[in-house]
C-alpha cells in the first residue's frame, strides 16, 4: 500500500493511503448539454531562463500535447487566456505563436478552440481610448486570421483609460463591429487581476453588470456569450437571467461551478474554466452524465472536485496557475514542474500538499503511482523524508 506524505504549515508530516484514480471513460459522442472549455496552461522548456521578466521559452511539444489531452475528453480549449499566464510571463511574441500553433492543432483534429484577445502587446502603460480600440483590433484580426474563435478579454489599458461607462460602451461597440463572427466577452474580477478594479465603469457589481448587459444588448449579433470570473455566484446568476437568448453565460467561477453548470429551472451556465484544465476527465464525465439526464451522477463526479479547485484558486487567486501546472506534472502531462517566469515557486509546499490531499481524495490523480513518486521527489528535494505511518488493516483492505 503506497502512502502519500503530507506536510502542513508547521512542518508536521502525516501520511494518507494513495487512492485509486476515478474510473472514467472518454466520450463516444460530442458533449451536447453544456458547452465546456478548459483554459489551458503553457509548459516552458525546463532548461530555459524561466525568470521573472524573461521572454517565454515554450516547450511546444508538451504544451500542444496537453491541448490534445483536453480535446480527447470532448472539451474545448480556451487558449492564450490568463491560465496561459497572460500578463504574468507570457510575452506578446509567445502569445502570437501560441495562438497560431493551437489553431493549427485544433484544425487538425476538429477540436473546439477559442483564444484570448487583449491589448497587452502594447508596451506603453497608458494609452488613449482610440489606441485601446486599435490594439484590440490588431489582436482580433490576428486571431481570426489564424482560424480561432475569440474571447475578448478585459484590458488593463482600457481600465486605466476609461473614465465612464460610456467609454466602455464605445470601445466594445467599435471593437465588436470589427469582429468577423460572434465573440465571447470576458469580465475578469480583481481576485484574478487587481488592476481591473472598476471594470465596466463602476466598482458596484450591479451597476457594472448593467453596463455589460447594455454592451451585449447593443451588439447582439456580435456577442456569443460572456464569461464571468468574479467568484460571485449570485452576480453571475443575476446577469445570466437577463441575457438575451442569443448569448450564453460561461461560468468562470472556479469556486461554485458545480451548481452553476447544473443550473435550475431558470437556466444554467456553460463553462470556461481554468479548473477544468486540471480536471478534464472529471469535467467530461460529469457533462456526459448530464447528457444522459443523470444529475445524481453529475454531482457525484464533479461535486468532490470543487474543494480541490477552491484550494488551487485560494488567495492570492492569481497564483492559481501554479496549481494547474503542478497537477499537470503530477499527472504526467509535462516532464518538469516548471513555469514561465518562475511562477512554479509562487505556492508553498504546504499549499501544494493540500492540493495533493484533495486530488487524491476525489480521484483526480490520473496516474496515482506516478503522482506519488513525483510528489515525494519534490519533498525529498526540499529535505522532507517520507512520513512513517501504519495503515490500519481494514482501511488498507478497503483501499486495495
Amino acid at each position: 500500500m503506497t502512502t502519500l506524505t503530507l506536510i502542513d504549515e508547521t512542518g508536521t508530516r502525516t501520511g494518507v493511503p494513495l487512492a485509486a484514480a476515478s474510473i472514467i471513460s472518454k466520450p463516444r459522442h460530442p458533449l451536447t448539454s453544456r458547452a465546456v472549455y478548459a483554459a489551458a496552461h503553457v509548459v516552458p522548456k525546463a532548461w530555459a531562463d524561466n525568470l521573472p521578466g524573461a521572454p517565454a521559452e515554450i516547450d511546444w511539444d508538451q504544451t500542444l500535447a496537453f491541448r490534445h489531452h483536453v480535446w480527447s475528453w470532448g472539451l474545448g480549449v480556451a487558449d492564450a487566456m490568463d491560465t496561459a499566464q497572460r500578463n504574468m510571463g507570457l510575452d506578446a511574441a509567445a502569445t502570437r505563436e501560441l495562438i497560431s500553433r493551437s489553431a493549427a492543432e485544433a484544425a487538425s483534429v476538429g477540436g473546439r478552440l477559442v483564444v484570448g484577445v487583449n491589448t497587452d502587446h502594447v508596451d506603453e502603460e497608458h494609452i488613449s481610448l482610440d489606441e485601446v480600440i486599435d490594439a484590440y483590433k490588431e489582436q482580433l484580426h490576428l486571431t481570426e486570421d489564424a482560424g480561432a474563435g475569440v474571447v475578448l478579454m478585459a484590458s488593463r489599458h482600457l481600465a486605466r483609460a476609461a473614465r465612464t461607462a460610456d467609454d466602455y460602451r464605445r470601445v466594445y461597440r467599435e471593437v465588436l463591429q470589427a469582429a468577423g463572427s460572434p465573440v465571447i466577452l470576458h469580465w475578469l474580477g480583481t481576485a484574478f487581476d487587481p488592476s481591473l478594479a472598476g471594470y465596466f465603469g463602476s466598482a458596484d457589481i450591479d451597476v457594472a453588470s448593467s453596463t455589460l448587459l447594455q454592451v451585449i444588448e447593443y451588439n447582439r449579433e456580435r456577442v456569443a456569450g460572456v464569461k464571468m470570473s468574479l467568484l460571485d455566484a449570485g452576480a453571475e446568476i443575476a446577469v445570466r437571467e437577463r441575457l438575451p437568448e442569443s448569448a450564453r453565460m460561461f461560468t468562470g467561477d472556479d469556486f461554485h461551478y458545480v451548481g452553476l453548470i447544473e443550473g435550475d429551472e431558470r437556466g444554467h451556465s456553460d463553462a470556461l474554466l481554468g479548473a477544468f484544465a486540471a480536471l478534464a476527465p472529471h469535467a467530461s464525465a460529469a457533462v456526459q452524465a448530464l447528457d444522459a439526464g443523470d444529475t445524481a451522477r453529475y454531482r457525484d463526479l464533479l461535486g468532490p472536485t470543487e474543494a480541490l479547485s477552491q484550494q488551487i484558486f485560494a488567495a492570492p487567486t492569481y497564483y492559481y496557475k501554479t496549481g494547474v501546472a503542478f497537477l499537470s506534472w503530477l499527472n504526467g502531462h509535462q516532464s518538469a514542474f516548471s513555469m514561465v517566469g518562475g511562477l512554479h515557486a509562487a505556492r508553498s509546499l504546504p499549499h501544494l500538499s493540500e492540493i495533493v490531499r484533495l486530488a487524491n481524495a476525489c480521484g483526480a490523480l490520473e496516474r496515482p503511482e506516478l503522482a506519488a513518486a513525483r510528489w515525494q521527489s519534490l519533498l525529498t528535494l526540499n529535505g522532507i523524508e517520507p512520513a512513517e505511518v501504519t495503515i490500519e488493516a481494514d482501511l488498507a483492505e478497503a483501499l486495495a
